[in-house]
């Protein structure tokens, strides 16, 4: 499943909607963590594209096919600026530089790709019983290493 954004901040609102929907029949729950965090990580990751490219972006979401308790969720944004995530450091001031970081914190995995003239990046929430130990928000822990480093997708 995708979903086209425009570049424009309003475009954030209607890409949390679309994969809310998209969460029906996948046989993950609305109200469970793992929806939440994926909220959060679409959030995050289709602002990162519409706020620092100023392109058209494409939101890729690859969800289970009913009640599958060890299925993976697959989440990728896509972009035409073939530059690289950036890591910088946030002051505690700053009212942005953390998306990326967030993302390290909640995804099970994540990272980037070239894709045509531009950019993929990706992320992964692992659907499992347990909420793994020193997840961050909404599985109810925090990572130190949170706390130093944000990132920037340009």
């Amino acid at each position: 499943m995708q979903l086209e954004v425009r570049p424009d901040p309003a475009e954030v609102g209607r890409a949390r909607r679309w994969a809310r929907s998209r969460l029906a029949g996948s046989g993950i729950e609305a109200d469970e963590p793992l929806a939440e965090t994926l909220i959060l990580l679409v959030s995050e990751l289709v602002t990162n594209a519409v706020v620092h490219t100023g392109c058209p972006a494409v939101l890729r979401l690859s969800l289970p096919a009913g009640a599958v308790e060890s299925a993976t969720v697959r989440l990728e944004v896509a972009d035409t600026s073939s530059r690289a995530p950036v890591p910088r450091c946030a002051g505690g001031d700053a009212t942005g530089g953390r998306g990326l970081a967030l993302v390290d914190c909640l995804a099970d995995r994540w990272g980037w790709r070239p894709e045509g003239s531009g950019k993929s990046i990706w992320c992964e929430l692992d659907r499992c019983s347990q909420p793994r130990e020193g997840a961050a928000v909404a599985y109810g822990g925090g990572r130190s290493a949170c706390e130093d480093f944000a990132f920037e997708a340009v």
